[in-house]
């Protein structure tokens, strides 16, 4: 760059170009950096438009990632050049991604959003490309020698929820997808409740995608009984769909709302004994919260199992600040987003384990290498101390790459999700006992 000016036509130009370049899914982010040091380019791919789950904040986050960082001189004098992917929530458009990934020569895929591990997997694995900060939706995240979660995945939020409805709930239904995936859900939430000594959950399957489950939140109504009865709801972007039509049945507006801790409402004392509602975050989270009416949303009072701290914290302020100045104006990067943060404390990896091997060129074998020799990296509080070391890992049965065990414990309170119980909670064993 020379410096000068741009005149306003060229910057026009420049501008929409690069807007078009992002509209794609698979734009390439440019970068600003010089210097000797080849660039380092990775993937983040999410699924956009589907009828399914959707992620767009998690591509959005890394390329504000990308332009902040490039902004500073790039990670350690390498310019980051991020590709996006529309995942599709296919397995074919999964592998198609991941097969791009390889052909564009990326060192790493970051905090991405994928329900098809089987299908990007393995053509991640065929290219030695390892598999950094995934969301944790799928089994194979969890077992791939290549893969590197930063958290728990679904496994520790269902588990964790189960020891958080523990607490204040008699009977659980458990409203789930009927998937590969969704399967599981059922073992984990059982354990956390039979730590307790409470039973286990009614199991009810559910199509993902439904436009309405009147029927499932009858019966999950029904089985969970009126006195102290929870309903927990593990459905994406179709909870919302759930909830509606829960809350539409006979006689529901009441029992259709949470009662917060368990203590009751203060203004009636015998709202305790309605059905509470609940989730884990990535089905339930401030956006939806907020776009439900806040404190007058159906979720208030609703418990709600995280894997990060409530997104108030000030561990984020570094997050929201890159948000502010990269992607201010962009609606899909929510600070809120479990999405969001699972990508900035993926990157947050990357960058340190670039820095840590102080080279002039980046490979794929370089940065797993690194991983396995034990690079540990410090999120700020976000997470625990993260490290993939064979000592690190959990060793659970069907999830032995989990390396945090921590959730944290939220609820919804006036609108926000704040903590339930303060600092994190190490659901390691919980998820053994299910494997």
């Amino acid at each position: 760059m020379t410096g000068r000016r741009l005149s306003p036509l060229l910057a026009s130009v420049t501008a929409a170009a690069a807007g078009a370049s992002l509209l794609t899914g698979c734009g390439v982010l440019p970068g600003a950096t010089g210097g000797s040091r080849e660039p380092v380019t990775v993937m983040t791919w999410a699924p956009d438009q589907t009828r399914a789950t959707n992620m767009p904040g998690m591509p959005a986050m890394a390329q504000a990632y990308a332009r902040w960082v490039n902004a500073q001189g790039g990670i350690d004098g390498h310019e980051l050049r991020v590709l996006t992917c529309n995942e599709q929530n296919t397995p074919s458009g999964a592998a198609g991604c991941a097969r791009r990934a390889v052909h564009e020569g990326a060192v790493a895929v970051v905090g991405s959003y994928s329900q098809n591990g089987r299908a990007f997997m393995a053509p991640l694995e065929a290219a030695g490309i390892p598999y950094i900060g995934g969301y944790g939706i799928t089994e194979d995240e969890f077992t791939s020698p290549l893969s590197y979660p930063v958290n728990g995945g679904v496994a520790s939020l269902v588990a964790g929820h189960g020891m958080q409805l523990a607490e204040s709930c008699r009977k659980v239904s458990l409203v789930r997808p009927d998937t590969l995936a969704g399967d599981q859900l059922t073992k984990l939430l059982d354990a956390g409740l039979k730590r307790a000594s409470k039973r286990g959950a009614v199991d009810i399957p559910a199509v993902e995608d439904a436009t309405e489950y009147t029927a499932q939140a009858a019966r999950a109504k029904e089985r969970a009984g009126s006195d102290g009865g929870c309903v927990a709801a593990v459905l994406g972007e179709r909870t919302q769909t759930f909830f509606d039509s829960f809350r539409r049945l006979p006689d529901s507006p009441d029992g259709a709302r949470a009662t917060g801790d368990g203590s009751g409402d203060a203004k009636d004392p015998k709202a305790a004994r309605g059905v509470r509602i609940s989730s884990v975050l990535g089905s339930v989270g401030q956006p939806l919260i907020d776009r439900t009416g806040g404190a007058r949303s159906p979720f208030e009072g609703a418990y709600v199992t995280g894997w990060y701290p409530e997104a108030d914290d000030r561990s984020w302020a570094s997050m929201r600040k890159v948000i502010q100045e990269q992607a201010f104006a962009d609606n899909r990067v929510d600070p809120t987003d479990a999405g969001v943060q699972t990508t900035w404390i993926a990157y947050t990896v990357l960058r340190q384990v670039v820095e840590s091997l102080h080279t002039d060129r980046i490979t794929a074998a370089r940065v797993s290498d690194a991983l396995d020799r034990g690079a540990r990296v410090d999120t700020g509080g976000l997470t625990p101390p993260l490290r993939w070391m064979y000592e690190d890992l959990l060793g659970a049965s069907d999830f032995p790459r989990i390396v945090n065990r921590q959730v944290t414990f939220q609820i919804v309170r006036k609108g926000r999700l704040v903590a339930q119980k303060p600092g994190f909670v190490d659901v390691g064993a919980t998820v053994g006992a299910a494997g």
